[in-house]
């Protein structure tokens, strides 16, 4: 673990950041895509919810490659990366390949960073101020 983590945190970084970039410079030709997937990506560009997309993938993936606030990082990759997947296996599951290989890489960064992920998950939340939450 003490080479996958880092190997993981960065090819995440790495990834996330590249594919991010190319939402706003358009650096890698993507082939064209035809029925479903093609009508679902234009509606995301035309209403400009690809911004957003893009621009969570770019910051979370910066963050990962300066190992600084990476737990915050994998917030918020955590809901791209599910629907980068969930894209995939509905509509292009010939695409499917690298975003499980994402997810390896997302787990095994996250697994580091487990700590600061294992109070959600918590049936009954800590006292505060000597008052128990109900």
């Amino acid at each position: 673990m003490k080479f996958a983590a880092p190997l993981a945190r960065c090819l995440l970084g790495l990834v996330f950041l590249v594919f991010g970039l190319n939402g706003f410079l358009h650096f890698i030709p993507m082939p064209p895509m035809t029925g479903l997937p093609a009508q679902f990506m234009m509606a995301l560009g035309m209403s400009g919810f690809l911004v957003v997309v893009f621009l969570l993938q770019i910051i979370p993936a910066v963050l990962l490659l300066l190992n600084r606030y990476v737990p915050l990082a994998l917030v918020l990759l955590g809901p791209v990366l599910v629907n980068i997947i969930l894209f995939h296996i509905f509509m292009a599951p010939a695409g499917l390949p690298l975003p499980i290989i994402l997810l390896v890489c997302f787990a095994v960064v996250a697994s580091v960073h487990w700590r600061a992920f294992s109070e959600i998950f918590r049936a009954r939340p800590p006292a505060v101020d000597g008052h128990f939450a109900r």
